[in-house]
């Protein structure tokens, strides 16, 4: 099947419609760490991705018969706009199933390509489905978006690209990983030439479906997967790039969405433009691997897979990307409510830069301070706060992990609410559509009292709520089912240790 996956990858149509994208040295990546980096600029193709060289691959194999009766396919994004350029170039009709969700600029996108937009449901799951059913009932060709032996050929055409570009050693080659159909492809090309590179799959923590799958030596359907990395939120990996992966992949890394927002401003710092947060996925990969590894004086190659990013998000980015640096610590500190306490807590932390500080009168005794801290040397320098602050009898509770802190209470800091009783916290995700907000207060019903909300939209597809419902406890499995019902991803943040300080 190897050779024959080769011989796929040697003859993919793709350059029609693709451009051979440079290899890039990255200077300030490779110098702050210690080794030969270089970058595939994917983001750098017609489309921003490199998902235009499987949609075009695939389309160009279709019979004339096939053509003639048109194609369709599920995307909420970069593959949508590689089927809707081939389609326009191979002069075949494209229907492309996007969710309700999807942000106008990717609907406009495969509009302006010639591809028909259909908006269905809230999820990729449902447009997948929507976009089956059509298929069937059309008699048109479905376009998967990775699990496609010829979709998988025409991004294993990559490989080539690197091995043509760089004929010197290449030590280790990362690679964002979704579906599978780039990392499949690719390093069956890398490992056919080359055994000896590592091919290293990076994944988003809350997305490791390829991850999950070569450790349980099958694939696996995760019960949900985090957005922030849109671009490759798979719950499943395909199955014929799972046969293929496990065969050739070495490794799987996966990073948070803080080392996602550091990588995304890494790749800006060396180039100059924002890749989206899958398309930085192995500039995230390829730091955690070198720090876990210790690497010096290697070459390392990473795939910067896309560059299609709403304007909006970058705030978020930006947000997190010092925390993903460890430049930044967060923390809850407990201060004296007396006066001269933030000139005698600020003295304490000598010439380090404070980046936010958060407070509001509570009561007579304490201050509950949300401080943001600029950090020189990482968690070092991090863990050497703490210690001077605990030294001088502070009461301090790191929040630099704490998700609910980065996402809500950093704009929250206000004082607690008195004579909130029964108060449950529950952090909530919900599809971002116009009315969305309206819909999900609806179906939180009337039967408890909203006593603490906050909403904040991050340009994504999904909208992120903290909310404080005050339930009494024989009522809290009553409760928990009818959160159940709503059907959104929710977690209980009610013991969180950040809610329980600013509002507790």
């Amino acid at each position: 099947m190897t050779q024959k996956m080769i011989e796929k990858i040697l003859k993919a149509r793709v350059y029609d419609v693709a451009d051979e994208t440079p290899l890039e040295h990255a200077p300030l990546l490779s110098k702050r760490l210690g080794n030969h980096v270089l970058l595939k600029r994917e983001d750098q193709q017609p489309v921003f991705s490199f998902k235009l060289r499987g949609a075009y691959n695939k389309i160009f194999s279709l019979t004339k018969a096939q053509k003639a009766r048109g194609v369709v396919t599920a995307s909420a994004g970069n593959h949508a706009q590689g089927v809707a350029l081939a389609g326009k170039r191979l002069g075949v009709s494209t229907h492309i199933v996007m969710p309700g969700t999807t942000p106008p600029i990717k609907v406009d996108a495969v509009r302006a390509l010639g591809g028909k937009a259909i908006l269905y449901g809230d999820t990729y799951d449902e447009a997948y489905a929507h976009a089956v059913s059509l298929s069937k009932k059309e008699r048109m060709v479905f376009i998967h978006p990775f699990d496609d032996l010829d979709v998988i050929a025409g991004q294993g055409t990559i490989g080539m690209e690197l091995l043509r570009q760089h004929p010197d050693d290449i030590d280790v080659v990362f690679i964002p990983v979704g579906g599978g159909g780039l990392i499949s492809g690719v390093a069956t090309y890398l490992k056919y030439l080359y055994p000896k590179i590592k091919v290293i799959g990076v994944e988003a923590e809350d997305a490791p479906s390829l991850h999950d799958a070569l450790k349980a030596g099958r694939r696996v359907s995760l019960k949900q997967v985090g957005l922030f990395a849109d671009g490759a939120a798979v719950k499943k990996v395909g199955k014929e790039t799972f046969r293929l992966a496990r065969k050739v992949v070495d490794d799987v890394v996966l990073v948070k969405t803080d080392e996602i927002c550091a990588a995304i401003k890494d790749i800006f710092e060396d180039t100059r433009t924002m890749p989206e947060p899958a398309g930085a996925l192995a500039v995230a990969g390829m730091k955690k691997f070198i720090a876990a590894k210790k690497q010096k004086n290697k070459t390392m190659i990473a795939i910067v897979s896309g560059a299609n990013i709403n304007f909006d998000r970058l705030r978020h980015v930006a947000e997190r990307a010092e925390v993903g640096e460890s430049r930044e610590a967060l923390m809850a500190v407990t201060i004296p409510e007396v006066p001269g306490s933030f000139l005698k807590f600020c003295r304490l932390l000598g010439r380090r830069g404070i980046t936010e500080f958060n407070y509001r009168y509570a009561d007579h005794r304490d201050a509950q301070v949300y401080a943001g801290i600029k950090l020189a040397n990482g968690d070092a320098d991090r863990k050497e706060i703490i210690k001077i602050l605990r030294a001088k009898k502070y009461r301090v509770k790191d929040l630099t992990d704490n998700e609910v802190a980065k996402v809500h209470l950093r704009f929250m800091v206000g004082g607690h609410a008195p004579g909130i009783e029964d108060e449950v916290v529950v952090r909530f995700q919900f599809p971002e559509r116009p009315g969305a907000l309206m819909d999900f207060l609806a179906a939180m019903g009337q039967r408890w009292n909203i006593s603490l909300f906050h909403y904040r939209n991050h340009g994504a597809a999904y909208g992120r709520v903290l909310v404080g419902v005050q339930v009494p406890l024989k009522e809290r499995k009553a409760f928990r089912q009818s959160l159940d019902k709503l059907g959104y991803q929710y977690w209980d943040e009610t013991e969180n240790p950040a809610c329980k300080i600013f509002l507790g």
